[in-house]
């Protein structure tokens, strides 16, 4: 959908984050666009996305599912809307919608999408993808990421002289002993993209990348399509939030399934380690989940049993989300 305004054309655009878990580990769906004129894929990735057609589309989320299937073969389950993202200049570079013209404005309204498969579709240009991969720094599982140590020096440097800019680095990156809050995902990515230290940052003003070593070119994770990393950065922070206060969590989970297998998919998500006895008697006090009656015997050494979730309890009660304990605590 494109508006004519005073000073260029407004395009209303539709992108998906679409997230599941793939070997224990949080992975999204991206799409690498092919180019009109070569038929060659891009370099870089990005979500699906697509031009909203009033005439052709009857709702932004009917738009976006039909995006999503024709780019990635992918049927979406569980949908909700984002944010929407207008600012001037967050897409630099423009994604191609449908043949506008490089003066046109365009605004995104986000959906965040929930799989309980990652179904290896073989669209071309298509995969699932760790969300690791961009955000190097969020997966606290095995401790503290390596990650970290070239970031906090490089933000150190950025902010030496101004305190302000120090105090924000500490708190979002939990430097000099500060502690972690997994859920201030977008936070950080637009602290290192105002640093100058994400990618994204020089291309969209039109500057060569600077020249960072090594290490901290691999912790800066792998750029995305126009501002697809500040919109994956906003659906991990909302659904982080909302493992806590939604049962959302079983969204991303099959029919059937153990308590570790939960446990694995919570974590992967939440990016930190949770205690195991702890988190089982917050989902038994929940009582969100009923035994099955049966085993699972491919889990690699004892058989554990296998539960669903009351998903019928939703019309009945006020249902909250997963109480999340800390191994540390």
């Amino acid at each position: 959908m494109s508006v004519r305004g005073s000073s260029g054309q407004v395009v209303i655009g539709l992108s998906a984050v679409v997230v599941a878990i793939k070997d224990a580990d949080a992975v999204v769906l991206t799409f690498r666009p092919r180019d009109p004129l070569t038929g060659k894929a891009g370099a870089a990735e990005g979500l699906p996305f697509g031009p909203f057609d009033p005439e052709g589309h009857r709702t932004f989320e009917l738009a976006m599912r039909a995006f999503v299937t024709e780019q990635t073969r992918f049927d979406l389950g569980y949908v909700e809307q984002l944010y929407t993202f207008g600012d001037k200049g967050r897409d630099a570079p423009l994604a191609d919608m449908g043949g506008q013209s490089e003066a046109s404005r365009v605004i995104s309204v986000g959906y965040l999408a929930l799989a309980p498969a990652a179904v290896e579709t073989d669209a071309p240009g298509s995969r699932w993808r760790s969300w690791s991969r961009f955000f190097p720094w969020e997966d606290w599982r095995e401790g503290r990421p390596a990650a970290l140590t070239p970031i906090a020096r490089a933000l150190e440097h950025w902010a030496a002289g101004s305190p302000q800019r120090l105090s924000r680095a500490r708190l979002s990156f939990a430097l000099d002993d500060a502690p972690w809050n997994e859920e201030r995902v977008l936070e950080r990515y637009e602290l290192l993209y105002e640093a100058g230290l994400a990618q994204e940052a020089a291309r969209d003003r039109g500057e060569a990348a600077a020249a960072l070593p090594p290490d901290l070119r691999a912790a800066m994770g792998e750029p995305m399509l126009s501002d697809h990393r500040r919109i994956l950065a906003t659906a991990v922070s909302r659904l982080r939030g909302k493992l806590k206060y939604r049962p959302v969590a079983f969204e991303l989970m099959p029919e059937a399934f153990t308590l570790s297998a939960l446990q694995r998919a919570v974590e992967a998500i939440a990016g930190v380690p949770l205690h195991k006895q702890n988190f089982r008697r917050a989902l038994e006090r929940a009582e969100l989940l009923e035994g099955l009656g049966r085993m699972d015997a491919d889990t690699g050494g004892r058989p554990a049993e296998l539960f669903r979730f009351r998903r019928e309890i939703l019309g009945a009660r006020p249902v909250s989300g997963l109480s999340l304990p800390l191994l540390r605590d």
